[in-house]
């Protein structure tokens, strides 16, 4: 099977690519840090082969050549993705802008080239990796929030888009994770999931298939009976 992963340089796509390293596997790691790839690359010796593709994914163009030049895929996984921090301050334009290229846009630009080839086969598997924070948009992460809001609204749409065509759509919303985007949260992460962990999670889900997977689901839980309450009381919560 060749499996794409994007930000495959560090956190859940360093350890998402591991997973994936056996000798039924050839592997397709693409991020922008060309000596964290070699390093991974250099690792993973369990896998059939393992290529690497050195792209910045807001760089559109630039990508979907990159993607066509990889060929044949089985498996896309979606994981590039970053994070401005938490602050209550006004989010400046092209850093909203930058963000929504990364976590949402560029997603959309890899499959233009992808989903005719799955079409054209019949089969092929697409996991987006958003997060929980997508249920709720708290105040000091409006982008963040909103940016994997979009992509929930975005898969689901390709899912009932391609559900005819033997594609499978797999939407990850993983809570906290150990990570370079976490670390610099200075607050109280709950449910704070340790990165090899996590990523055993996101392995399980995507070959079991499910089409939508929330975890913790305490945390799940916990956001999901917030959304249920009066407006007014959420607001009080949350502010």
């Amino acid at each position: 099977m060749r499996i794409l992963i994007t930000g495959a340089s560090s956190g859940i796509g360093r350890e998402l690519a591991k997973l994936y390293a056996t000798k039924d596997n050839e592997l397709i790691l693409l991020a922008r840090r060309e000596d964290r790839l070699q390093e991974l690359q250099s690792q993973l010796l369990n896998a059939k082969s393992v290529e690497i593709v050195v792209a910045d994914v807001g760089e559109f163009d630039e990508l979907q050549e990159k993607i066509r030049d990889i060929g044949i895929v089985d498996t896309v996984i979606l994981n590039a993705g970053i994070s401005l921090g938490h602050s209550l301050e006004i989010t400046p334009f092209y850093d909203f802008k930058k963000l929504y290229d990364i976590n949402l846009l560029s997603n959309h630009a890899i499959l233009e080239v992808l989903l005719p080839q799955f079409k054209a086969k019949g089969s092929g598997k697409i996991v987006f990796i958003s997060s929980l924070a997508s249920l709720i948009s708290m105040p000091t992460s409006v982008a963040y929030s909103s940016s994997k809001r979009a992509m929930n609204a975005y898969a689901e749409g390709i899912r009932y888009k391609y559900k005819n065509s033997g594609i499978k759509v797999i939407n990850i919303l993983p809570g906290f994770i150990k990570s370079e985007m976490t670390d610099k949260n200075s607050f109280k992460m709950p449910f704070l999931l340790d990165t090899d962990a996590g990523a055993k999670r996101i392995y399980d889900a995507i070959a079991k298939e499910k089409r939508f997977y929330p975890f913790p689901f305490r945390f799940y839980l916990i956001i999901k009976l917030l959304n249920l309450l009066p407006q007014f009381l959420r607001d009080k919560i949350v502010e």
